[in-house]
Order: structure tokens, then C-alpha cells, then sequence
């Protein structure tokens, strides 16, 4: 089951966040860190009703944010639809314990659906340009690289700007 997040939720979501960055780095993919996903990013999401959870087994195992607002980050981009009815994802999230299991295809399925309901034109996102893996798993979903964008509390390496349109 995928639904919205509650207040309750959130640590174990930043659980779930460091185990992941964890895992990242002993790939080598210093992606997340002590900056990002930040406590605060996630009460943030909760706050504006675009924080899910994926539960599994009566456990909270994921997390995706599905928004409607552009950050500053993206103006620059030239993106394959006009701005203003578009759907964003960001901090896409499964414990590892259960990664591989087809649980981030279930989350993305929700979002893509989410967004086509709501009358959404795209879903855009960005991915680190070091995690090959992710970058994978966007275009095989039929998302389109389009350009990248920096985030310098994370990474001095670009982060890949993606877009499906519905």
C-alpha cells in the first residue's frame, strides 16, 4: 500500500534515508549526506500533503514526494513541456532490506498514475550523474535526459534532469 505520510512517520523515514546513503557509499556514490534528505525536507513535503509512504507488511519500507512546485534549480532546464502542470519526484526511498523486490516500480507506477489522474503534462526528476543504476531505471520507465543542475551541499558532480510526458 502506497499513501500519504504521517507525522509519526518521519523517523523512521530518515531511518530509511541514511541506510540508503549508506548503502550508496560503500558503492561509491556519495549521493545523500548529512544535508540531504534532511529532517526538515520531509516535514516540508508532509506540510504540503506530497509525502507517501510505501508500507509492506505493516511497516513503513519507502518514501516518494509527488509535488507540483519547481525548484529554483530546474528554471534552467529546457524541459520537453511548458512549466506550470507538471508533477515533480524527489527522495524516492526503499530500505534497502527491501530493494530488488520491485517496490520503487511500484512507487514510480503510483506517481505516473497519480499524475496522469490529476491532469499532470509531465513528471519531471533528477538523479545523481554517479548513480548509474538510477539512471537505468528512469529511462527504461521512458523518462528523457535533458540537462543537468548542481546541488553543492550534495556532490560537485551534476545531477541528471529527466522528464516523462504523459
Amino acid at each position: 500500500m502506497i499513501r500519504l505520510a504521517k507525522i509519526s512517520e518521519i523517523k523512521y523515514l530518515l531511518n530509511i534515508a541514511k541506510a540508503c546513503a549508506l548503502k550508496m557509499e560503500a558503492k561509491g556514490i556519495y549521493q545523500w549526506n548529512e544535508h540531504y534528505p534532511s529532517k526538515n525536507a520531509f516535514l516540508n513535503d508532509l506540510k504540503r500533503d506530497e509525502l507517501y509512504v510505501k508500507i509492506h507488511e505493516d511497516k513503513v519500507i519507502g518514501a516518494i514526494v509527488i509535488s507540483t512546485k519547481m525548484d529554483e534549480e530546474y528554471i534552467p532546464i529546457q524541459w520537453l513541456t511548458l512549466n506550470g502542470n507538471n508533477a515533480y519526484i524527489h527522495r524516492v526511498c526503499i530500505h534497502p532490506d527491501y530493494q530488488g523486490m520491485g517496490f520503487a516500480q511500484e512507487m514510480m507506477d503510483y506517481a505516473e498514475e497519480f499524475s496522469r489522474t490529476n491532469g499532470f503534462t509531465s513528471v519531471r526528476l533528477d538523479t545523481f550523474s554517479q548513480n548509474e543504476r538510477n539512471q537505468r531505471f528512469y529511462e527504461q520507465r521512458g523518462y528523457q535526459r535533458l540537462g543537468n543542475i548542481f546541488f553543492p551541499k550534495q556532490s560537485a558532480h551534476p545531477f541528471h534532469c529527466y522528464e516523462l510526458v504523459l
